[in-house]
């Protein structure tokens, strides 16, 4: 019997599409508008034919046939900053992947770990398993602490190498790094971008409650970490169990062995004296862009929820890279591509947290590094143009599936129809106990979530909504804001027209259909924790709420 060929993402996503399309024909339009009533905003849902003639003349809703066409080029306008994003950061990795530098660091740093093993108790623990822990924290907290997401694209990229490497799977790689960091956003504690806005717009102090909050981001980490150390385990165990292991034949096909890599010292009786002078006056030009920036910028304010430091981060910054790259630079070129590798992410860390960076000033941080990497292994301007555009064509098809996915929002915004599922599920909401209602918030905010990943825009549209509702039946707004924070972080890491989830698993070569087959159980335990964690804060009298 002839086995079944799964279709290919395009065609799923595309789908997608046209079931949101035949949707918008069974399914009423309307629309929710705000009002002054009583001196106070409030949130009033209408229909399109009976709404107001202020209102009416904005709204322009009709059943979806062709359009759905004409959703996809505007999928691509929606989404360009994400795509232009991975199509820059592609072409960056590429040109710095031809210094072979993440090789260098990688086998350099399992050689430490294999050093860590002579250690009984390391051993006993599995100092892999110490690493997955240490990761997954650190983007828990990243995720926890100011939101990342759209970051984690171009970590991937550094992480999965490692996991390949280590003897696991890309899956392990993504879970390290994308599913850590949505773990973090779902249980968040000080996320700007989800708790900031909601708790803004109902009205209660800013990052308050953040005890519970912190329990729930302990319990959901420890939670992600169990999970993937034993998915882990068992693809250690047996490599080709994973449902990626022909995918992940291009991972592996970038390894470099260990006994084919000539050693530094080979590397610098063999490097002409105008590469040495080339690697140098690199140098020397980011020593000095460095040196201008902290100069310009010689203290930081760093914004971590409420709270603030003001630090010469920049400063700091040029100081050790010209330290380090200093001696790296005079151990080889892998070592001192390594070393900007990791300025940039502490520049990353820093321009996020400090000055409000996103997707533009990131990708232009790693086309920074990307070009600078090219000159240092003495390639010409055109050779790192072509090996740029290189990087972009190979990582193309993660790019398109961005913008094919953003359609399927297009086609629900279009077809008028997004207010009115919301507003069929809030009314299911009436006559029901505290708990019923808080865990039918939750549900609604769940379901939301699939067809509007945007946190922010998710509390602009909810919130309004859901605070007022949340006092006439005895539920604190904390709760709601909660009830709102798990309904927009656990879906996340498995629907479609999540930008951010489709561009991870592009750049690691990840079929999403494959990664529904892994991620499905673990987002619904994910679900049901959210559920059980929801009950104390109608149940027991908390700080916050």
């Amino acid at each position: 019997m002839k086995k079944r060929k799964v279709p290919h993402t395009f065609v799923i996503v595309f789908c997608c599409i046209l079931i949101a399309a035949m949707m918008t024909w069974f399914i009423k339009p309307g629309k929710y508008v705000s009002e002054q009533v009583g001196g106070e905003s409030v949130m009033t849902f209408y229909y399109q034919d009976e709404l107001p003639e202020q209102y009416a003349s904005e709204f322009h809703a009709e059943p979806q046939t062709w359009q759905v066409f004409g959703a996809l080029f505007k999928g691509f306008e929606k989404q360009s900053g994400i795509i232009v994003f991975i199509l820059i950061v592609g072409g960056a990795f590429w040109i710095m992947n031809k210094s072979r530098a993440i090789d260098t660091g990688i086998m350099a740093f399992l050689g430490f770990t294999q050093r860590l093993e002579r250690r009984k108790w390391i051993r006993k623990i599995g100092v892999n398993n110490i690493i997955i822990t240490m990761v997954m924290i650190l983007f828990s907290l990243f995720g926890s602490v100011f939101g990342m997401s759209e970051e984690t694209i171009a970590f991937t990229l550094i992480i999965i190498p490692l996991a390949i490497s280590m003897g696991y799977d890309s899956i392990v790689g993504v879970c390290m790094v994308y599913v850590a960091a949505h773990i973090g956003f779902s249980g968040a504690m000080l996320n700007p971008f989800t708790i900031g806005i909601a708790q803004g717009i109902a009205d209660i102090p800013l990052f308050s409650g953040i005890g519970y909050r912190l329990v729930c981001w302990v319990i959901l980490t420890i939670i992600g970490i169990v999970f993937v150390l034993l998915y882990a385990k068992k693809v250690k165990k047996n490599p080709m169990s994973s449902i990626v292991y022909k995918d992940d034949e291009y991972w592996r096909s970038q390894k470099t062995e260990v006994g084919n890599q000539h050693s530094d010292k080979d590397e610098i009786l063999l490097t002409p004296h105008s590469l040495l002078l080339t690697k140098w006056l690199v140098y020397g030009f980011i020593v000095a862009v460095l040196l201008f920036c902290a100069i310009r910028y010689p203290m930081t304010t760093m914004k971590i929820g409420n709270s603030t430091s003001t630090l010469p981060l920049l400063p700091i910054g040029a100081g050790l890279f010209a330290l380090i790259g200093f001696f790296a630079l005079r151990k080889s070129t892998p070592y001192f591509i390594l070393t900007l590798l990791f300025g940039t992410v502490y520049y990353l860390i820093v321009g996020v947290l400090g000055y409000g960076w996103y997707i533009m000033e990131i990708a232009t941080l790693f086309l920074f590094m990307g070009v600078c990497s090219g000159f240092a292994i003495g390639k010409s301007a055109s050779d790192i143009a072509k090996l740029f555009l290189e990087g972009m064509g190979d990582i193309l098809s993660a790019a398109i599936v961005v913008g094919l996915a953003a359609g399927i929002v297009i086609v629900l915004q279009d077809g008028g129809i997004i207010d009115t599922i919301l507003y069929g599920l809030s009314k299911s909401m009436n006559n029901l106990g505290t708990i019923a209602s808080t865990e039918i918030m939750y549900g609604i905010q769940t379901l939301i979530n699939i067809v509007i990943p945007s946190g922010s825009a998710k509390a602009a549209i909810t919130m309004p909504i859901m605070a007022p509702f949340s006092d006439l039946i005895g539920i604190s707004r904390q709760t709601t804001v909660m009830a709102f924070q798990f309904g927009d972080g656990f879906t996340n890491m498995i629907t479609p027209t999540s930008g951010v989830l489709i561009a991870t698993l592009g750049v690691a070569r990840i079929p999403w259909e494959k990664w529904v087959r892994f991620i499905w159980k673990f987002i619904l335990l994910l679900v049901v924790i959210g559920a059980l964690l929801l009950i104390p804060t109608v149940t027991m009298s908390l700080n916050g709420f």
